[in-house]
């Protein structure tokens, strides 16, 4: 059972980090907040301290592990992409250094944005404790909380010619996981059964659904399908795919450009807030 309603992860002016809980999905920068130093004197209510916030961090109790992801896993999305509904949900993994923060300009590369950058809007949970082999019943239990996140990629290795069908490496660039800006219990997030995910690219609304009429997979059955001979880590990013609206599938589709600015609102967990930064001098291509 969760400690907590809302939870974030924040740093000092001192590049100090610390854990507090809020009464909303906004926690507020330039707020003073009881802090605690680790997650685990948040849940044992030890080490109060009186501290400011300065720069929100990924709501995580613990960093630089891989971040699961998972395709195809809104109908919407299959549809606009041709493709048949697999039975068991398709995944893999970005790499501990490609998690990013609310708020955070993403650094893109000449290399990247060469390669047709986008975004995809999607619903996020984080594991309670270390698992494997438990059945979807089972599987809520291991569920700490939710969050927003982007899975940030580049389209042109996701070309057959390019993946043999294999994502990993258009979705591993450095900073391409935001993910927050608070974590939200299982029991407050779950009281709303029509909370909607919605993506804007500069205000302008890009995706739009309902995510439990829209899912194939719940994140119960895919913590299950992960955890089948493997064990997962405590604390782990699970990534749940994304809705229709995004990828090469709708043609012709300008991709991110330099400054673009992309909100992840889900109903329920708040929005998530980036901005874009290609390196000097490069522009995206369609």
């Amino acid at each position: 059972m969760a400690t907590f309603q809302y939870l974030f992860q924040f740093e000092t002016e001192h590049q100090e980090r610390f854990f507090a809980k809020c009464d909303s999905t906004e926690p507020v920068i330039g707020a003073s907040v009881t802090a605690y130093p680790t997650f685990e004197d948040l849940v044992e209510n030890r080490n109060p301290r009186t501290e400011t916030v300065a720069k929100l961090l990924p709501p995580l109790p613990q960093m630089g592990l891989p971040i699961y992801c998972v395709g195809l896993n809104y109908r919407s999305h299959a549809k606009e992409a041709s493709i048949n509904v697999p039975a068991n949900p398709p995944v893999w993994t970005k790499p501990a250094a490609a998690l990013s923060a609310p708020n955070e300009s993403i650094p893109v590369s000449r290399f990247c944005a060469s390669h047709l950058p986008d975004w995809e809007g999607e619903l996020v949970f984080i594991t309670a404790r270390q698992c494997r082999d438990v059945t979807p019943e089972e599987a809520s239990s291991y569920i700490l909380g939710y969050t927003v996140g982007n899975d940030l990629s580049c389209r042109f290795f996701q070309l057959p010619e390019q993946s043999g069908g294999q994502f990993f490496y258009a979705k591993a660039f450095d900073k391409f996981a935001p993910i927050g800006p608070v974590l939200v219990s299982p029991d407050i997030f779950k009281r709303n059964a029509t909370a909607t995910l919605v993506t804007r690219i500069n205000g302008e609304v890009k995706q739009n659904t309902i995510i439990e009429k829209d899912m194939i997979f719940t994140p119960e059955r895919v913590l299950s399908w992960m955890s089948q001979s493997t064990t997962i880590p405590a604390h782990t990013v699970v990534m749940t795919g994304t809705p229709a609206g995004v990828g090469i599938f709708q043609k012709p589709r300008q991709l991110l450009k330099d400054g673009d600015k992309i909100e992840v609102e889900i109903s329920g967990l708040g929005t998530l807030k980036n901005q874009v930064r290609f390196e000097k001098g490069q522009d995206s291509i369609m």
